[in-house]
C-alpha cells in the first residue's frame, strides 16, 4: 500500500481561476501539492489543461462536475459532454457535488436523488471512467431511518459508485469520520479534508475540530488514494491558507 497523494479542489481558489485556471495551477504546484481536483474549466481546452498539469508535474485524478437537477430531460446529454471533456484531459473519476434537498427530506425527494445519481453512475462508468458522489451535511439526515448517504451506497453498487467523503461535513452532519472511512473500506478513493471551527466556519486543516488523524492512522488500508484538501472562508489569502494546510501534512510526514 502507498501513502495518500495530497492535492487540493480547485474550488478553493474560485475566486482566481475564474479569471487565471492556468497561472492558478502553476502557483498551487509551487506551494508543493501534488494533485488537484477541478470544480470548472473556465473555457480552456482539455489540450490547454493537460500541459499545464504535465508541465507542472501536477496529477488530476478527479473533477466536480454538477448534474443539470433543473432540466432532467437534459441531465445524459449535458453530462456526455463533460465524460468527453473528462477523457481528453485524462480524468480518472467524475464526481457529483451535490444534490438539492429540502430542508426534511421525504422519500420521493430521496428516490429523485438516487435516480439520477444511477443514471449518472452508468453514463460515466460505460465511458469508462469512475463514478463518485460528494457529500455535505445534509445527506446524513434520515429518511425512513437510514441516512440518506448510506441509503445511496445501498442502492447503488461499488462497481457504479465510489464514496468522496467530505469528512468536515461527516463531522458537521454528526457523524465521526473515521467510522464512514471503515465502514466503507475499499470504496473511498478520494477522501476530502476539510476542517470546520466554530459551527459551520471552515478553516484551515488542523486549526479546526475534525479528527482527521484518526483517518490518518487507516488511511493506507482502507484504501484512499487521494486526501483533497478543500476551504471556502479565509482570514487572509486562498494560497496562504492552502500553504498552511499542506504543513500539516508535513508535519506527518505525507509530503
Amino acid at each position: 500500500m502507498a501513502k495518500p497523494i495530497i492535492g487540493i479542489q480547485m474550488y478553493t481558489f474560485r475566486d482566481l481561476t475564474k479569471d487565471d485556471l492556468l497561472g492558478t495551477l502553476k502557483q498551487v504546484a509551487e506551494i508543493g501539492y501534488e494533485a488537484v481536483e477541478f470544480a470548472g474549466f473556465f473555457g480552456h481546452s482539455a489540450k490547454e489543461v493537460r500541459k499545464v498539469l504535465d508541465d507542472n508535474g501536477l496529477r488530476a485524478p478527479s473533477a466536480h462536475i454538477g448534474l443539470n437537477h433543473a432540466e432532467p430531460d437534459k441531465l445524459e446529454s449535458d453530462l456526455q459532454q463533460q465524460i468527453e471533456y473528462a477523457q481528453e484531459l485524462g480524468l480518472e473519476y467524475i464526481v457529483t457535488p451535490w444534490w438539492p434537498f429540502p430542508d426534511v427530506p421525504a422519500e420521493q425527494d430521496l428516490e429523485r436523488f438516487i435516480s439520477a445519481i444511477d443514471t449518472a453512475s452508468k453514463l460515466v462508468t460505460a465511458a469508462g471512467l469512475k463514478y463518485g458522489y460528494h457529500n455535505h451535511d445534509f445527506e446524513f439526515k434520515k429518511v425512513g431511518g437510514e441516512t440518506i448517504m448510506d441509503a445511496l451506497l445501498a442502492r447503488i453498487p461499488a462497481e457504479r459508485l465510489i464514496a468522496e467523503f467530505d469528512l468536515g461535513w461527516v463531522h458537521v452532519g454528526g457523524a465521526k469520520p473515521v467510522d464512514y472511512i471503515n465502514r466503507y473500506k475499499g470504496r473511498v478513493p478520494l477522501a476530502h479534508f476539510k476542517d470546520f471551527g466554530e459551527g459551520r466556519s471552515d478553516t484551515e486543516i488542523g486549526a479546526g475540530s475534525v479528527d482527521f488523524d484518526s483517518v490518518l492512522k487507516v488511511a493506507e488500508e482502507s484504501g484512499i488514494n487521494y486526501i483533497i484538501v478543500e476551504q471556502e472562508q479565509f482570514k487572509s489569502s486562498p494560497l496562504e491558507s492552502a500553504r498552511i494546510s499542506l504543513e500539516f501534512f508535513k508535519s506527518r510526514s505525507l509530503v
